[in-house]
């Protein structure tokens, strides 16, 4: 069976909180303490989708992992970068089905005018790092003892990635409903698809 790539609508809000719930509550992966409730990550979602992807990766046509992006910071001269996540459902862990999520995640983001991309990995994580640096992150620090989880003060490294060759003067990034309608659109949202065969 292959799996596909879309990108998410607000049905998969109890589909992506079933994957989520139990790295809340058994990872440090997260540092919320109490997962969402279906209600709260579908807002999440809506919100995220005014302006940026948030793609599900479906096997069968369940759920098994999802990915999204989030502005790095929000002053105005920040625009230009952000955040992203993964989470795969524990059955289909190394099974690239994250390597394909970001694939596609970062294609439409360099589509709609993005260029840096940041993520966090709470240590130790040895997975996540090599994930990351396959996909040609670099690191840029650790902040020591940053959060508090699970008994243990906890360390989180933070990873960037250039997307794109930065221009003298960058326009304003393409929101995602804007990019939708580009005819790259789909090729974009597809990049990851050959690590799901």
């Amino acid at each position: 069976m292959t799996g596909t790539i879309r990108l998410a609508t607000e049905n998969d809000a109890a589909a992506t909180r079933a994957i989520y719930v139990p790295i809340v509550k058994q990872t440090s992966f997260s540092f919320e303490l109490t997962p969402p409730n279906v209600s709260d990550m579908r807002q999440r979602m809506v919100k995220t989708l005014e302006r940026l992807p948030w793609l599900v990766c479906e096997y069968g046509g369940v759920v098994v992992g999802y990915t999204y992006a989030n502005p790095h910071r929000v002053r105005a001269a920040y625009q230009w970068s952000v955040e992203v996540s993964v989470y795969v459902h524990a059955e289909y862990r190394q099974k690239r089905v994250a390597r394909a999520l970001y694939t596609s995640l970062f294609a439409l983001l360099r589509l709609q005018g993005y260029y840096n991309v940041y993520a966090g990995i709470t240590l130790p994580n040895d997975g996540g790092i090599r994930l990351h640096e396959s996909l040609g992150f670099q690191p840029v620090g650790v902040y020591e003892a940053v959060a508090y989880k699970l008994g243990a003060w906890q360390d989180v490294s933070w990873w960037q990635m250039m997307l794109q060759e930065r221009p003298g003067v960058p326009k304003p990034p393409t929101i995602l409903p804007a990019a939708q309608a580009l005819p790259e659109w789909e090729d974009a949202l597809n990049a990851g698809l050959e690590y799901l065969r």
